[in-house]
């Protein structure tokens, strides 16, 4: 088990991407702790791992909240002692024209997709120094941090930022033990791609951008994040990696059968 006794903490991990690296955490010898908004799923795949011989914790947490993410941090130490491993994981999408952008949707995603990765990291990363031996920081990517999609602005704004924050966020924290690094996943099964996946139309092109074929699933997310929490990544940070079936490298489109 590669992160046995290990204290491992995932926001926005009721469902999707979150969740499946809280199982994937678990799997490998983990106490997890889930944090989001969304307290009845929370709870329930709290009480799924727990069922399932491992330590889980669900706190909710805005994570845009200073106090509140302190707070989770200090749930997290109280349960269990320590934290060794923290996945910033929570986000929002909205979609919209980009001159009809709302100041206040631009503003929200902003909170939690940026804003919230950096306190994430930062009240984790403080707890890790306290500890004073070391630890793993995850921020969650897209490929919209290198891409754009004029639809969803704030994300793609967002994103973007996230990948610089980790490259800095790695070169403060080197010299305390602490590696940070970053996912930036492809079009994956979750429900915020539910209506593209149940649209035939909007399926194809989403294949046809992508050269494996086929949109990926939240457990191969979940494999990369556990791939970074380990030691086997011990002498890497200030990366985002990019499991995106190739997408980011394509520069034409692929046909497409049917």
């Amino acid at each position: 088990m590669r992160l046995k006794d290990k204290v491992a903490l995932v926001t926005g991990g009721a469902a999707g991407i979150g969740l499946a690296c809280a199982r994937a955490f678990a799997a490998e010898g983990a106490k997890v702790v889930i944090a989001d908004l969304a307290v009845a799923r929370g709870e329930a795949a709290v009480e799924a791992l727990q069922e399932a011989g491992s330590d889980a914790l669900f706190v909710r947490c805005d994570v845009g909240s200073r106090a509140e993410v302190e707070a989770l941090i200090a749930s997290t130490v109280a349960a269990f002692g320590r934290l060794d491993v923290a996945l910033a994981n929570a986000g929002i999408v909205k979609a919209g024209d980009f001159l009809e952008f709302s100041e206040e949707d631009f503003d929200a995603v902003l909170r939690v997709n940026l804003k919230g990765v950096f306190l994430t990291g930062q009240a984790a990363a403080r707890q890790m120094v306290a500890q004073g031996t070391g630890g793993a920081i995850i921020n969650m990517s897209s490929v919209n941090a290198v891409m754009a999609i004029p639809s969803i602005t704030p994300y793609v704004v967002a994103k973007g930022g996230v990948n610089q924050l980790t490259k800095v966020m790695s070169l403060a924290l080197a010299d305390k033990g602490i590696r940070v690094n970053g996912i930036g996943p492809g079009s994956i099964r979750t429900e915020v791609l539910a209506s593209v996946v149940n649209d035939p139309e909007k399926m194809k092109g989403v294949l046809m951008r992508t050269p494996l074929g086929r949109v990926g699933e939240p457990e191969e997310i979940a494999s990369v994040a556990v791939f970074l929490a380990s030691e086997e990544a011990s002498y890497i940070t200030g990366q985002t990696i990019y499991p995106d079936g190739g997408r980011l490298a394509l520069n034409y489109t692929v046909p497409v059968k049917g």
